[in-house]
């Protein structure tokens, strides 16, 4: 059944026959094959950038990320951060994760992991002793008050890691209202 191809010219011809259709045995044409070549490498090339960097993330996400990190560094400055920037990094959750981090290490043992206090004030209610707005929070921590036991953080912490406690602290109490502009 194996016979060898005849030949037609230039063109070996195959020697079976479907539909009365014979199939040629030629190389493809070299501008075909540099044309599939050159698509797979821009393929691989393509999924590999749009893989491995943050061009996969939805516009909106990249432009939280950029503002949170513009926030960051306004906090780092040593400027106070207002009620809206404090709000604004309580719904990142890099800066909740870094303050319950921060939380957990200096201010479980007072306010309790669920911030129902305990030595310290409740956290997680409605009552606050020395102001709920965010801004009032920041510096309550940053102050500290002496005469009910709680020390200054602001040499501990600083302002940054700070800013990351009371995000942590307003994301969980959901009795903070959203700050106007």
């Amino acid at each position: 059944m194996n016979k060898k191809p005849e030949k037609s010219g230039d063109i070996e011809i195959r020697p079976h026959t479907y539909d009365g259709i014979q199939e040629f045995d030629q190389r493809l044409p070299n501008w075909w094959l540099f044309t599939l070549y050159g698509a797979m490498v821009f393929a691989a090339a393509y999924w590999a950038y749009y893989h491995w960097t943050d061009h996969m993330k939805p516009g909106y996400v990249r432009v939280e990320n950029e503002i949170a990190e513009i926030q960051k560094a306004a906090l780092a400055s040593g400027a106070a951060p207002t009620d809206l920037q404090l709000w604004k990094l309580s719904q990142n959750a890099e800066a909740v994760a870094a303050g319950k981090a921060n939380y957990t290490t200096n201010c479980v043992a007072c306010h309790g992991a669920d911030l129902k206090g305990g030595i310290g004030f409740n956290l997680a209610d409605n009552e606050w002793v020395h102001g709920g707005n965010p801004s009032q929070i920041y510096d309550t921590i940053m102050k500290g008050v002496t005469e009910k036991g709680m020390p200054t953080w602001a040499p501990v912490l600083g302002s940054g890691r700070v800013a990351d406690v009371v995000a942590y602290i307003v994301s969980q109490n959901k009795s903070i209202p959203e700050p106007k502009e």
